[in-house]
C-alpha cells in the first residue's frame, strides 16, 4: 500500500499544506506550497504556489502558515489548483500571477525565464506546457528544488488530456525541466502538485520520458494490430489500469494519436 503524503515542512524553505481533496486525479490531495527564505527575518513575506480549491478551511490553514504573503503563483488552470486563488488573494491581500493572463489578479502574467523574487525567495520560471497549454514550473535553486504542478507528479504519471494537453509540447517541457535540474549542482528534489516529495527530480523526469516513449510504442503496436479508435487503443494498452481511469486514459491516447499524426 502506498504511503499517504500529508505535507508539512519539507525543508527550511518549503512547507506543504495538503488540501483534503483526495481522488483518482488528485492522489492524496492538492499540494499548496508555502515558500519563505529561512534567513529573511521577522515579517518576511512568503510565496504561495497553488492555493487549491475554493475550500475556506484549507485557505485559512494556508494563510496561517504563509502570512504575510508577497505573491500567489499558479502552475496551471485546473480548478483543484486555482479555484480558491481569488478568495485567497482577498484573505492574504496579495497579487496572483500565472502564465494565463485571465488567472492573474493585480499583477502581470509570468514569463518563461524570468525570476520571481520575494524577500529572498527566488523562483526561476520554466514554462512547461503539455499537461495544459499554460502549465509552468518553478526552480528554487537555493533549496535545490523543482516545483512542477501537474507536469510531474509525486506518484504515477501525468495525464496529457487532448485537446488542452498536447504530447509534443509536453515532451519538450520534460526536456526543459531536465535542463533546469542539470543547471543545479547536486541532486534536486521534486515538489509536485500532488503526491509526495521525491528526492531526485532528474531521475523522475528521465523515467517520465522513458514511460512516454514506451506508451507511444504500445500505441503504435495497437494501431498496427487493428485498433481504429482511441477507445480501442485504451482497451489494449491500458488493460492493466483501473477502468475508472480509462476516460482520462482515452484523452491521453487522443493526445498521443495527434502527436503520431504530426510527428
Amino acid at each position: 500500500m502506498t504511503e499517504r503524503f500529508d505535507g508539512g515542512a519539507v525543508s527550511p524553505w518549503a512547507t506543504c499544506v495538503r488540501e483534503d481533496n483526495p481522488g483518482h486525479m488528485t492522489l492524496d490531495g492538492t499540494n499548496t506550497w508555502v515558500l519563505r527564505a529561512p534567513e529573511a527575518g521577522a515579517g518576511a513575506r512568503s510565496v504561495v504556489v497553488d492555493p487549491g480549491e475554493l475550500d475556506e478551511p484549507h485557505l485559512r490553514r494556508v494563510l496561517e502558515v504563509a502570512a504575510p504573503v508577497g505573491v500567489v503563483l499558479l502552475t496551471h488552470r485546473h480548478h483543484d489548483h486555482t479555484e480558491g486563488a481569488q478568495r485567497f488573494a482577498e484573505l492574504a491581500a496579495a497579487p496572483v500571477r500565472a502564465i494565463d493572463p485571465a488567472l492573474c489578479l493585480d499583477a502581470d502574467p509570468l514569463v518563461d525565464g524570468e525570476t520571481v523574487e520575494v524577500d529572498g525567495v527566488r523562483l526561476e520560471v520554466v514554462a512547461s506546457p503539455g499537461h495544459t497549454t499554460d502549465s509552468v514550473s518553478f526552480l528554487l535553486r537555493d533549496d535545490a528544488a523543482l516545483l512542477t504542478g501537474d507536469t510531474v507528479l509525486g506518484r504515477g504519471t501525468t495525464v496529457v488530456a487532448h485537446p488542452d494537453g498536447a504530447l509534443g509540447p509536453y515532451l519538450a517541457s520534460l526536456r526543459a525541466l531536465r535542463s533546469a535540474v542539470d543547471s543545479v549542482e547536486g541532486t534536486v528534489r521534486l515538489y509536485p502538485g500532488h503526491g509526495p516529495v521525491l528526492p531526485d527530480a532528474g531521475a523522475v523526469v528521465d523515467a517520465y520520458l522513458a514511460h512516454r516513449e514506451e506508451r507511444l510504442a504500445q500505441v503504435r503496436a495497437a494501431l498496427d494490430a487493428g485498433a481504429e479508435t482511441a477507445e480501442d487503443v485504451v482497451r489494449t494498452v491500458y488493460a492493466d489500469v483501473d477502468p475508472v481511469l480509462w476516460p482520462a486514459a482515452t484523452l491521453s491516447v487522443r493526445a498521443q494519436l495527434d502527436y503520431l499524426r504530426t510527428a
